[in-house]
């Protein structure tokens, strides 16, 4: 004959227990258990990730299945962004000497005509140096250059700077591409 084992007891508490525990997990994931009075504190990042539970479980009283559908951001341009400022920029040119020489000498010439004896000579003395510095000063604005500075904030974040000789056709606020250090319009 033969004869019927039984389990031993706790092989069957333990399968029993297994069974309750996936029970339970099931029913809180489907939220079909009440919650608690007690909530624990809750950081942003636990708050977006209940959120996002969220919107996958369907509603306690209503047992379909809902989907949620989850935005996914478009895909940063690098070179893509948005004149922040345009500025124009003017920048004086090294002067060569030329001018503080000239200005020197026509300084010098200008103030030899005024005075007599030492009052003469002081005023050869300072028409010359003043002719020195504004002859300078006229020829660094005569060969002095204007460009434009044009700040782009990317989508990264990051801000670029561009400049450029000639005044730009971009508007603070357009949408422009940087390709090889120039600008171009977004469509």
């Amino acid at each position: 004959m033969d004869a019927i084992r039984t389990p031993n007891p706790l092989l069957i508490v333990a399968s029993i227990a297994v069974i309750l525990f996936s029970a339970v997990g099931v029913s809180a994931i489907m939220g079909w258990l009440p919650k608690s009075g007690a909530e624990p504190a809750v950081s942003s990042v636990d708050a977006n990730k209940k959120a996002a539970v969220a919107e996958v479980r369907p509603a306690q009283k209503s047992h379909s299945v809902q989907v949620a559908t989850a935005s996914t951001p478009a895909p940063i341009c690098a070179n893509c962004g948005v004149v922040d400022s345009i500025h124009e920029v003017q920048k004086e040119a090294p002067a060569s000497g030329v001018g503080a020489v000239a200005g020197g000498v026509l300084g010098g010439v200008v103030g030899h005509q005024m005075g007599n004896g030492r009052g003469q000579d002081v005023m050869t003395v300072v028409g010359a140096v003043g002719g020195a510095v504004a002859g300078n000063a006229i020829e660094k604005n005569m060969k002095k250059t204007t460009s434009f500075q044009i700040r782009v904030r990317l989508e990264d974040g990051t801000t670029r700077v561009l400049n450029q000789p000639t005044a730009p056709s971009w508007h603070v606020g357009d949408r422009v591409r940087v390709v090889e250090g120039r600008l171009e319009h977004l469509s």
